[in-house]
Order: C-alpha cells, then structure tokens, then sequence
C-alpha cells in the first residue's frame, strides 16, 4: 500500500508566504475511509506547514473533515449537513488559521491516450470518477495513477469572515453561519482545482440551491413580491410560505448536472446519430476560438431549432472537443419520464411556456440566470423558440434573451458573448411530421411512446449534420457597459439585437446537396426530371452559388457530377421526399402534391440567399407595364412594397442595404442595368427575363399563393363580425384545397397552416382582423388584389421558365 501512494500525484497552485507561527487547518472533502488515509499520509509526509516561533519541531496541521459533496444528494433539501465542530472551534480563535480544502479524485481509465469511460463500463460498473471504497482501494493496487490529491486556493480565516461579511451583512456575522460559508468556498474551490485537472468537459455548477436562495438579493426580492401580496390584500402570504414556493420553482428549473450521465448521453447520442454518418461536421478553429471566449466571459449559445436532434449535436461537438456543457432551456414538455430526469442531468434546465403573472417563478428564473452569467456557465436556447415546421428561419422570442441581457445591465458580467449557431441536415427525420401539422394535423404530445417511435425513425440514414458558428456578438459592443441606462428603447435595442442574431444565423447556413436539388425540382411546378434535366435545372443555380461566393457544405461539390446528383436524389427517394419512376427508357424524379411540404422544407432553409433576386423578377415585370419614364423609380417602389409584404418571413437588412442587395442582383445579370433601363437601352421586361436562374417561382410562389388564399377569405367576411381565427384557419385550408384543385395555385406547399398564419400576421399588421364597416371591406379587397397581382408575375415567370427548361437554355 505504501509503495502504490508514493506513486500519486499532487496538483495545487503555488501556496502562499506563511509567517512563522500560523496555523494550518486542512480542510478534508473525504467520501471514504481509503480516501481520508491517503490525505492524512498526504498531510504527514508531504504537506508544506509552518513553525512555531523558537520551536524545533515543525507544528503540526490540523486536519477538519468538511462534508463531502460527491456523496450529497443531488436534489435539493432542507436538510442541512452537520458540520464537524472542530471547524467551528477554529474559527472562533483569534489566531487566523489557515484553511487548505483537500480532496482525492478518480479518473477514468486512460483509452487511447484521452481519460474516457466507455459505455460497458458506465452500465456494469458505475462512474469511474466515484467509486465506493471497494473500488478505490482497487484502483489503487492496478492503476494508481488514476488517483489524484488536489488541493483548492487556501485562504486565511479573516480573509474569508470579510467576504462572508460583505456578502451577509455585518448584522449576520454569526460564528455557525459563517462556519457554513467556508464549507461552501472551500467546496467551490475544489471544484476549481479539479476541474484543472479534469479539464473544462466537466465544468458543471455545485451548491447552486443554497447559493441563490441564500443571497440577499434573492431574499429581498421576496420580501418585496410578499409587500406586494399584502397590499393586494393576502394576508395568509408570509415570508416562510415564499420561501417554499421559490425553492419548488428552483427544484423544478434548475439543471443538475451529473459526470456520469453526462458521460451516458454522449453514448446516447452517438447511437442517435447512427443515422448521420461522420456527425456532426464543424469548423475545429471556430470551436477553438468560442473556448478562448468562453475563458474570458460567459457565451450563450443560439442555434436553430430544426429538429429535436439540435441540442444533442451541439452537446456532441461541444464535449468531443472538452468544452463544458451548456446549461440548455428546455420546454416544460419535455420533461416526461425518463427523458427529463437524464436530460436535466446532463444539463437541461426546463421552463414553463407561461408564467407571465406568477412572481415568484419569474424573481427565482431571473436569479437563476443571474448566477450562471456570473459564474460564467455557458447558456443555450433556440432564438425561434420552438422547432421550425417549415424550415425557414422563424422570428426571434426574447424571453430568455431579455433575462440575460438585464443580467448583463445588473453588473452580473463585464461581457456576455452571444453566438449564433445553424445546424443544418442534409435530412431530417421530423419532416413528415411537420408536413402532418402543415396540414392542420395536431402536434403529437412528447411522451415515452413518442421518443421511442423517434429512435425507430433513426435508423435510416439522413446523411449528415452540419454545425456553423456565426460571428458572436458582444453585449459590451451592442449595449454599452454594464449598469448603462436601458432608456426608453429598451424594447428596441432587444428587438434589433434578436434580429442581428437571426441575420448572423442566415449568413452563416450552409446550402446542402438536398436543398438545391428541391430548391430546382419545385419550380418544374409538377414535372419529373430525367437526370440530365435535373442536371440541368441546377446548372444556373451551382453558377450562381459559385459566384457569389455563399456558403455550402463540404459535400456540395457532388452536384457537378452525375454521380453526386444521383445519389442525392436516390437519398430523398428513400426517405419518401421524391419519387422515381422507372418504368420508361430512363428513370426520372418528381416531388408528389403529397410530398411538396416535405421538399419544401429542405428548400425553405436556403431560400434567404435568393430572396433578393425574386424581389427583382417581379419588380422588373411591375415597372414593365408602367410608363416606361418611370421605370426605375417604378421598379424601387414595387421592391419596397414586396418588401413590406413578406417582411414577416424573411429577415430583410435596413431598406438602403436592401437596394443595395437587389441592385448586387441584378449585376450579375447585366452590368451597369439601372443605367442602362434610364437611357433607354434595356427594358425591364426583357432585363427579367436574362435572369438566370429565375428565382421567383421557386422561392416566392408558395408564400404569395398562400397569402392569396387568407386574402380571398379574409374579403368574404362580413367586416361587422368579430374575427374567430381558428375557424378561420380551418376555411383557408378549405379553400387552398379547393384553389389547388382549380389550378388557382399550383404549389401543393401553399397550402400550410404555418404560412397562414404569417399572412394573418400581416394582416393583422395592417390593421384587417377587427371590425368594422365599408372601409375596413375595401381595405381586404385591396390586400386581395394586391396578391393576386404578385401572383399573376409569378405565373409568368413560371411561363418563361417553362419556355427556357424546353428549350434547354439553361
């Protein structure tokens, strides 16, 4: 036994000058007996202890066992731990000891040159890092050196009482309640000191409960929220019941995070992810320069919400390069047996849909958030808050958003850093469901029975999962210092900080294989292609990713060749996105009316990258039938007014940085075009109809469709009835059936639940859901009429697409 201690190690940091005479009282986080003697040796052959003034033999340290936190449990109770009495003791002295926090720790065992536990090992033998004493004494015959003696930052007693002191008030400044102070700072500290060895991918909080509900900031929050109940006239509130009820909210909140099932779910989530062959892809040196940043200030992490795989590959790829775990918000929905009590362990924290008149659990969110921005503990949620059913980006929530940013203006930080992130599929298993629901199918209820139906889903394969990091943004730089004013725009500088984050998101996503390919086969409006019509369908759109320089996955090169073509569109067959026929010479691949919404999706993730181009399509053929003296200025207006029509859909720069964007469009279709439309020398018309690729019908004809379908109805209601939105829903699905078998629309993708309710958005916007008389009747014509118009140049576009797809112009 002996000889295998000789062999551990010690980590500690450089222990501080100790005058003659000061005592030295280690602080022992011992959760066995095995342990305890390893640090009692530790301390009797090794450890650095001062001498009495005169004395020839070395004064001895004392040594106080503290309660262990590795054997506490994990949820939250009013049960204190006792402490040993000797620490109160030696507080109460005069002399100012020295208090040292010890611990041993366990690695796991060392696997290819990284300290990782495998998964036969977790199920048979529990946590390496926390084996009974059975185990350690074990581990300490074959492989001592997975055992480690590391000490936290030793501080002098009268250090510790001033900050107890500032901390609690001088009114407070008790000999027991400081005694459990030093606990918990010699706890955290320890924490400090092994995660210096552990590495960063096991940075999770400790002590979290007793450290928000025990602040004074916490506390006179509720003292202030029972003012308020009494003045409403509740006298049965009291202090103690608040109490209560805040420490239930914080139980059902907080995250508490677990090594070994942290360690559990990467092993889940790479049995998830069988489907996604070499998931996720990301950029290495993006991920090095977001743990650079995540050692300076707290960074919140803000992806899109494309499927209910986004956190766990983000999770994946953050833990496969030793980053920590971000503390995630969940939906309330989500915690259902088992997934909620293993995600929470692995950093989940849930949060209820509403809570918009219950006091308490928003004072204990906000302090919640407070304490991780201050501890620096890095943040995730979904910017769109919940998953997008039609795979376009979704408008910003600024629920959470606002909680950090009023942490950030309290002082909680110097920075906090946000990071937009897109994780983009090439396939996704969610997508029949969301078709479903476009439909007016009901969303299915998370439970056992549908998480384990999802893991069936899973073993197809769907390709790959691709993670891209936005350029962060930094509170400091957007806001001003912490503790600047918000002023009267608080709700604006929220609104535009929310906006460049879905910008950044934009910016950065990849265009796939899958969505170029459905981005081309939804504007044959029905026609199946051969493959070399395919291939031609996608010439002019490679051309114009290419030039412009966008941003695309590794893989996209593929579509150049035959071969990758193929194997992109036999990947979407067998998935039930496309069909193929071959039963002719030559096979060929078409998108069914049942299978639209399920193509669209995937398109509608790269649709941004085109809006500008299909703005200048439409707008061309508007300033075509006008007075040709006033074509440009006629064609700016038109860009503007089809701006503000689909400003609920897609994330449009200021108006000068659009024009700016529209007229960069155009250029590559005709140098010095405005120039040449003012002389004379080019009409508009014709100008439209150079553009390649042509980009209206494909990316503009589903959501000018469906808003034609809500204007239609919204003009054959009676203005004087009050507006009932979900029947009203329910007759546009009605009536875009009925428009479809009409051949009124030709998208079988207009007709979805979620694009009406962005047309009702805008509707509402102007001011046509309420009631009224003849004037509010003439308003909804208008908006009718203005529709129908957009759509009628989108037929025509589609008229010279045909025209060129016949032609094999390109």
């Amino acid at each position: 036994m002996a000889r295998t201690e000789r062999r551990i190690t010690i980590s500690m940091p450089e222990w501080p000058e100790v005058e003659p005479g000061r005592r030295i009282v280690f602080l022992v986080d011992a959760a066995s007996r095995v342990e305890r003697r390893l640090i009692e040796r530790w301390i009797a052959q090794q450890a650095p202890h001062a001498t009495g003034e005169g004395a020839s033999e070395p004064r001895v340290p004392e040594l106080i066992p503290i309660p262990s936190s590795r054997r506490r449990p994990r949820r939250p109770t009013r049960r204190k731990p006792s402490l040993d009495p000797r620490l109160e003791a030696a507080l109460a002295t005069s002399d100012d000891p020295l208090l040292a926090p010890l611990r041993v720790i366990w690695r796991a065992p060392l696997r290819n040159g990284q300290r990782r536990a495998s998964l036969l090992g977790l199920l048979t033998a529990g946590d390496p890092r926390d084996p009974n004493w059975i185990r350690q004494s074990w581990v300490l015959l074959r492989d001592p050196d997975r055992c480690k003696i590391v000490a936290g930052e030793p501080a002098l007693a009268s250090d510790l009482r001033a900050r107890w002191t500032e901390a609690c008030g001088a009114d407070h400044a008790e000999t027991t309640g400081f005694a459990d102070f030093v606990v918990q700072k010699a706890t955290l500290a320890l924490e400090r000191a092994e995660r210096r060895v552990r590495g960063a991918r096991y940075k999770v909080p400790r002590l979290v409960h007793e450290e928000i509900l025990g602040r004074p900031a916490f506390r006179g929050g509720l003292a202030r929220i029972l003012e308020s109940r009494r003045a409403e006239g509740d006298t049965k509130c009291s202090l103690t019941t608040l109490t209560s009820e805040a420490e239930r909210d914080l139980k059902e909140i907080a995250a508490t995070h677990s090594p070994l099932v942290i360690d559990l779910v990467i092993q889940l989530i790479r049995f998830m992810m069988r489907g996604y062959r070499d998931s996720p892809v990301y950029d290495e040196t993006a991920m090095k320069e977001i743990a650079a940043l995540e050692e300076q200030h707290p960074v919140v992490f803000l992806p899109t919400h494309k499927s209910n795989l986004d956190h766990l590959s983000l999770q994946y790829a953050l833990h496969e390069r030793g980053l920590p775990p971000n503390h995630t918000a969940g939906g309330i929905n989500m915690n259902f047996f088992p997934v909620g009590p293993i995600v929470r362990r692995s950093g989940v924290f849930f949060i209820r849909r509403s809570f918009r008149d219950d006091a308490v659990y928003k004072h204990v969110l906000a302090h919640y958030i407070d304490y991780l921005i201050e501890k620096r503990f890095p943040l995730e949620w979904y910017i769109e808050g919940g998953r997008s059913r039609s795979g376009k980006l979704l408008p910003p929530r600024f629920g959470l958003l606002s909680n950090v940013v009023d942490s950030y203006r309290r002082g909680k930080s110097e920075d906090v850093i946000l990071v937009p992130v897109s994780i983009a599929y090439d396939q996704i298993h969610d997508v029949g469901s969301y078709a479903q629901e476009q439909r007016g199918g009901a969303k299915e209820k998370e439970s056992l029975g549908w998480f384990v139906r999802m893991l069936r889903q899973l073993n197809r394969t769907y390709g790959r999962i691709h993670i891209d990091f936005g350029e962060p943004l930094s509170l400091r730089e957007q806001l001003g210092p912490p503790g600047a004013a918000a002023g009267a725009d608080r709700r604006f500088a929220l609104e535009k900080l929310a906006f460049e984050v879905s910008v950044r998101i934009n910016r950065v996503t990849p265009i796939t294989p899958t969505s170029l390919v459905t981005l081309a086969l939804l504007g044959t409006t029905g026609q199946a292609l051969s493959l070399a019509e395919t291939r031609q369908s996608l010439a002019n759109l490679l051309a114009n990713v290419r030039e412009r320089g966008l941003p695309t996955t590794a893989d996209f090169h593929h579509l150049e060749t035959d071969e990758g073509i193929a194997a992109t569109l036999e990947a979407l067959v067998e998935n039930g996105v496309l069909t193929r026929f071959d039963e002719g010479i030559e096979p060929v691949y078409g998108i069914g009316d049942d299978q639209q919404l399920s193509a669209a999706y995937y398109r509608n993730t790269v649709l941004h990258f085109f809006v500008a181009n299909a703005i200048a399509e439409l707008s061309l053929l508007k300033a075509s039938e006008g007075e040709r003296a006033r074509a440009l200025e006629e064609f700016w207006t038109e860009v503007m007014r089809l701006r503000d029509l689909l400003k609920f859909e897609f994330f449009f720069p200021e108006k000068e940085l659009f024009r700016e964007d529209v007229r960069a469009a155009l250029e590559l279709t005709m140098r010095s075009w405005e120039y040449r439309i003012a002389e004379y020398e080019i009409d508009p018309a014709e100008l439209a109809r150079r553009a390649r690729p042509f980009c209206s019908h494909r990316v503009l004809r589903p959501f000018l469709e469906s808003y034609r379908v809500v204007a239609d109805k919204l003009a054959t209601l009676d203005p004087r009835e009050p507006f009932d939105e979900k029947r009203f829903l329910n007759g546009c699905l009605g009536l875009g059936r009925q428009y479809t078998l009409q051949k009124r629309i030709h998208a079988a993708d207009s007709v979805s639940k979620v694009l009406f309710q962005t047309a009702l958005r805008l509707a509402a916007n102007r001011e046509l859901l309420g009631t009224g008389g003849e004037e509010l009747a003439r308003a909804r014509r208008e908006f009718a009429t203005e529709l129908r118009d957009a759509v009628r140049r989108v037929d025509i576009i589609v008229a010279l697409a045909a025209e060129r797809r016949a032609g094999f112009l390109g």
